[in-house]
């Protein structure tokens, strides 16, 4: 509903630079700025533009890169598109349009009469809109309130008129009801829903439903499928990704070989039946019940070396590498003249006081020093061929350790383990109906862990990734893998809450199977415990979960065939070596978001497979931590926000004995929200 500059303003305002003209770069770096740019030292987001050394970055409005204009003084040398993580050249071009942010720009852009955004179409367009009627509804109530607002600050403002106090009327930014309908005539527009104008020239009546409700349960699924098919009706899902699809390929292979049914990766929000145009459409994540998104954009691929941010980052005097010279010293930033060129560069020091500089094109060649915390290494020498002597060591260390595995691996096939089936359809269901998209590092280690447990050496698999990444799905498809071809499975954690909080999201998980999931802990009475060890022991309980309580003697397993430990490193020396007795024949998968040194060693060294699940989730927000003294105005601020928006706070206190006098101040910080305490020393219930 908003008007939007019109195109020959914002002609006006577009800056054009191309290959061999004559422009001052600081001229045009000052006039950006007063377009809106920000003026920053490495360019990093749109709208910030940064001048070193007769290189100018413009990250522009519009576009995926940030441009790089490079002059011979006043000529214009060279334009190219690069990455901001490794400063490589994406793309080379002989001119550029840089489009400013118009609504901060001096230019006269804003201040020129606006126009609908129609106005940019051309009127051969074909416009679509949905619901016709709510949106003219929309509009009007835009205008009625902008024009509200604006009489109540006149109001307040007798002394001046409306654009003396600043406020110009509102049909100079929106548009009104009859003002849209008017910008809509020169087009011909399709109008989809309930409301049908008045000025149509045709209409047609299309009959459709929603999509059925099938929970999941794939005899449904393909009894509408061949129900569709009998009546003559074609029925197509749509699958948000490639993996979905070939799931759902292995569960309906029968009907899509027989025609009864297409699978397409598409991603819409909802399904439909349309009776009259014989069609179905259904989406697989609601036939699973699960949370549909859209597709996150797939972010750039990075790739070796350091960033401009990283390197904004360094301080004169840490230690970085470069792959061609080795170790040396970050000394700063200069300019230097190259061919009668100024460049920007890193400085970098090395033994004897020798200097490289590395221009910023070569930013992928750096890399900061990552090693021991306190450990001085030495200074290479340039010239000396010592970090080719020492790349050559290391080559050379990398062969033995293959050939150290070769001779691991051949260990580990010599002993005697369990040899999984294949996946079910059980199996293939369940992966299906998880509720969020599988990243394709959680795919990839779901792969693994299946082809570990396929062979018939014992699986001994070290899966690393952060909180929320999808470790504990992992371990659930695994459990009922091999609960499956009827082994136990036991899920250690180190503490009790977590125990709890294991056994529900299992129980939930496979509440559709016929499997037993109990728990020991101490939430459990000593009646429940017993029961559940009797169980363990004849085989009726499929998968425990509990605490170091699973290791006790008095736990026997009838047929033991997965172990799951979950942070190992937070247990004690003497649980450790009683894991080790239980893993010899069994297959293993530890989960861990902070492995310690030793372990992520073995698993580096090959003695434990490794997989590292990375990739966040889709459209999950990076976290943001702040470090601040103690504030009680801070903390009553950041728990009203969180609260106001409907979340949740935990405030975490390190002393049982005071934590009652913390909530106390709590509660008066912020009277009016429910403030409870949980401590480990309270009684479960």
């Amino acid at each position: 509903f908003e008007k939007v500059p019109p195109r020959d303003a914002v002609d006006r305002s577009t800056f054009e630079v191309e290959v061999g003209t004559e422009v001052d770069p600081e001229e045009l770096t000052g006039r950006l700025v007063d377009h809106g740019f920000e003026r920053v030292e490495f360019v990093e987001e749109p709208g910030e533009i940064a001048f070193r050394g007769g290189i100018l970055d413009v990250y522009p409005f519009t576009g995926d890169y940030p441009v790089r204009i490079e002059f011979f003084g006043d000529e214009v040398d060279s334009i190219r598109e690069f990455d901001i993580h490794t400063q490589r050249s994406v793309s080379r071009t002989n001119r550029t349009r840089i489009v400013p942010n118009l609504e901060r720009s001096g230019a006269g852009a804003d201040d020129a009469e606006r126009t609908p955004i129609f106005s940019w179409l051309p009127e051969s367009t074909l416009l679509f809109a949905g619901d016709a009627a709510l949106f003219s509804d929309r509009a009007s109530e835009y205008f009625e309130s902008a024009t509200e607002h604006r009489r109540a600050a006149l109001e307040a403002n007798r002394d001046a008129s409306g654009e003396a106090a600043g406020l110009p009327d509102p049909s100079h930014y929106y548009m009104s009801d009859a003002a849209l309908e008017r910008s809509l005539l020169p087009f011909t527009a399709v109008h989809f829903g309930s409301f049908q104008p008045d000025a149509a020239d045709q209409s047609v009546r299309v009959e459709s439903r929603p999509q059925p409700s099938f929970n999941g349960r794939i005899a449904e699924i393909r009894r509408k499928v061949g129900e569709n098919h009998s009546n003559g009706r074609q029925t197509i899902i749509l699958c948000d990704n490639p993996g979905q699809e070939g799931r759902l390929l292995e569960l309906l292979v029968e009907d899509v070989e027989g025609g009864r049914v297409e699978l397409r990766v598409e991603s819409i929000h909802e399904g439909f039946e349309l009776p009259d145009q014989s069609l179905a459409v259904y989406t697989d994540h609601q036939i699973f019940g699960r949370y549909h998104r859209p597709t996150a954009r797939k972010q750039k691929q990075r790739y070796g070396g350091m960033s401009l941010r990283e390197l904004h980052h360094l301080s004169p005097g840490d230690f970085v590498v470069h792959i061609d010279y080795g170790i040396g010293r970050f000394s700063g930033m200069e300019q230097i003249e190259v061919r009668g060129r100024r460049q920007e560069a890193v400085k970098v020091l090395y033994r004897d006081e020798d200097v490289l500089y590395v221009n910023v094109n070569a930013l992928y060649k750096l890399h900061k020093y990552k090693g021991k915390e306190g450990f001085q290494p030495a200074l290479t020498k340039l010239g000396s061929g010592q970090w080719e002597k020492t790349k050559s060591r290391t080559k050379s260390r990398v062969k033995d350790i293959a050939r150290d595995l070769i001779k691991l691996y051949a260990r580990r096939k010599q002993s005697d383990g369990f040899a999984f089936s294949e996946d079910t359809v059980w199996q293939r269901e369940l992966e299906a109906s998880f509720q969020f998209e599988d990243t394709p590092d959680q795919a990839a280690t779901t792969d693994a862990v299946k082809s570990d447990m396929g062979e018939a050496t014992p699986m001994d698999r070290l899966v690393c990734g952060d909180v929320g990444f999808g470790k504990t799905e992992i371990a659930i498809r695994a459990a009922f893998k091999a609960v499956q071809d009827g082994k136990q499975v036991a899920v250690l954690v180190p503490t009790t809450v977590l125990a709890m909080q294991h056994w529900r999201t299992i129980r939930e998980r496979l509440k559709n199977y016929p499997v037993r999931i109990d728990m020991l802990s101490r939430f459990r009475s000593s009646a429940q415990i017993r029961e559940s060890l009797e169980g363990l022991k004849a085989g009726q309980v499929d998968i425990v979960v509990g605490t170091h309580r699973l290791v006790s003697k008095d736990v026997e397993f009838r047929d033991l065939g997965l172990l799951i430990v979950d942070e190992e490193q937070r247990f004690g020396v003497s649980v450790k070596e009683k894991l080790r007795k239980m893993r010899v024949d069994v297959d293993t998968l530890t989960l861990t978001a902070t492995p310690i040194p030793r372990t992520l060693q073995f698993s580096l060294l090959g003695a434990r497979d490794l997989s590292i699940i990375a990739t966040a989730p889709p459209n999950r927000q990076a976290i943001e931590t702040e470090i601040h003294t103690f504030d009680k105005d801070l903390i009553r601020d950041a728990i009203l926000y969180e609260t106001g928006r409907g979340g949740q706070v935990f405030f975490i206190h390190n002393r049982v004995q005071s934590i009652q006098e913390v909530a106390s101040t709590v509660r008066m910080l912020v009277p009016d929200i429910r403030v409870r305490v949980a401590h480990g020393q309270m009684k479960g219930s």
